[in-house]
């Protein structure tokens, strides 16, 4: 079984991603094969992931795909290479909101049975940072913390200090990292800016970030722990193989380009193990729709900072209407959405559905409980599955298209569109929990 790292921190903002996404830079410039994942929904950072290692960034999602293929993804994803390594989310043992451990980067990691790496923000301490290695080390004996890197040490003597108070913990310190702005990523209101909107500057970040993980840590140590994991007992992930609808492969265009980067590496899969031909194309650049789409996909992403640029697409926003009004299955998701909508803070989009979007003070974010309120190209009305959403905008719609969801947050509400054959919804989903909506939405394409 290929060796593995869990890399996690008492909170958010210690900086996971940085060292994360450096070590998979620096063990991928020793030659390494490295597999990079990510706990949780994040579709940021594993952006950062795929251009440190060279192999596409996955999600480990306990709750959007149940505890049992936390492992069979890792291991599909992992196949063949030498090193794993997967960033926590948030705190290390923050989860689902009241769910216990679900979802949670400490679950994952035993569920792996994967040592963790505790990342731990420095700036504000010295001898304190034992009690706080301590607290998290004993907290869940199911978890094994096999080492702490220190991060934003000011000064050699804050290092001392820090490394003293560490020497009796039993928790071994496998790096020191300064603090270091070369190597930070700009944020803005839904976290990182991702990879596909400055691709140059984060060429430049990450190749920063392995280098200031290579002067700091012990990779020696890192992979000696990576290696010491014990055998995982999982089959590998496959995604469910239909033969083509019709005796062909339809055409399932995939939108993506700077403004609509969130989607999940299995989206991809399922859909052509489907029966699917998977074409992506970019609604800033291309004027036309892939040749014979037969479907389309608009996932997540950033269409508030590109909607002058996806309005002055005319002729693609024109085509995107005529597939829609041709029946063809279209499934949209957050971004998806907005695009699909009339407008967007005022600026005309594909004018599908009779509804208008705007940017909000308000983030929206959380796990769902979904349950498909009418029959759609996704799903049969009844068929439950879970969610997430993350979008600081809100939609007004007008009379007309039916609801795409049922929520549970915790009260009920009903959220979406279901029109013709067009699915569209602020929740993000991911369909390896759920594979018979890639087999359905196929099914649909003409």
């Amino acid at each position: 079984m290929v060796a593995r790292l869990v890399i996690a921190a008492p909170s958010s903002g210690a900086g996971k991603t940085t060292v994360a996404t450096g070590l998979m830079a620096a063990f991928a410039s020793r030659g390494l094969s490295v597999s990079p994942h990510k706990v949780g929904p994040d579709y940021i950072d594993p952006g950062y992931h795929a251009l440190a290692t060279g192999r596409p960034g996955r999600n480990l999602d306990a709750y959007m795909c149940g505890t049992g293929l936390v492992a069979p993804l890792f291991a599909h994803g992992s196949r063949g290479c030498d090193l794993a390594v997967v960033e926590g989310v948030m705190g290390l043992y923050d989860g689902a909101a009241d769910q216990g451990e679900l979802a949670s980067t400490a679950q994952v990691a035993k569920l792996l049975r994967a040592p963790v790496v505790l990342v731990v923000d420095a700036s504000s301490q010295s001898r304190s940072v034992a009690a706080l290695v301590h607290g998290f080390a004993s907290w869940d004996p199911e978890v094994r913390i096999g080492g702490v890197i220190l991060n934003k040490v000011a000064t050699d003597r804050h290092e001392h200090l820090l490394r003293e108070a560490l020497g009796g913990s039993g928790v071994p310190v496998l790096g020191v990292l300064r603090r270091a702005p070369a190597v930070s990523t700009p944020s803005r209101h839904l976290g990182l800016v991702p990879v596909a909107e400055r691709q140059a500057a984060a060429v430049e970040a990450v190749a920063a970030q392995a280098e200031q993980v290579r002067a700091g840590c012990d990779l020696e140590g890192l992979l000696a722990l990576a290696r010491s994991a014990p055998p995982l007992d999982s089959e590998a992930w496959t995604p469910p193989v239909a033969p083509p609808p019709a005796g062909r492969r339809p055409v399932v265009a995939v939108a993506g380009g700077a403004a609509f980067t969130f989607s999940y590496a299995e989206h991809a899969e399922l859909l052509r193990a489907a029966g699917a031909e998977v074409v992506t194309f970019d609604p800033l650049r291309d004027e036309a729709l892939p040749e014979g789409t037969g479907g389309l996909v608009i996932g997540g992403g950033f269409p508030e900072v590109y909607a002058a640029e996806l309005a002055a697409n005319e002729p693609l926003r024109k085509a995107v209407a005529e597939l829609a009004a041709g029946g063809a299955p279209i499934a949209a998701e957050c971004a998806g959405l907005l695009y699909l909508a009339r407008s967007l803070d005022g600026t005309p989009m594909c004018g599908v559905l009779d509804a208008h979007a705007r940017m909000s003070s308000r983030l929206t974010l959380g796990y769902r409980e979904a349950v498909a309120v009418n029959d759609s190209v996704l799903a049969a009305a009844g068929t439950r599955l879970r969610g997430h959403e993350f979008h600081r905008t809100v939609i007004e719609p007008g009379a007309g298209p039916l609801a795409a969801w049922g929520l549970r947050q915790p009260e009920m509400r009903t959220e979406g569109f279901v029109q013709g054959g067009v699915h569209a919804s602020y929740v993000h989903t991911h369909w390896a929990g759920a594979p018979s909506v890639a087999a359905r939405f196929v099914g649909r394409c003409g």
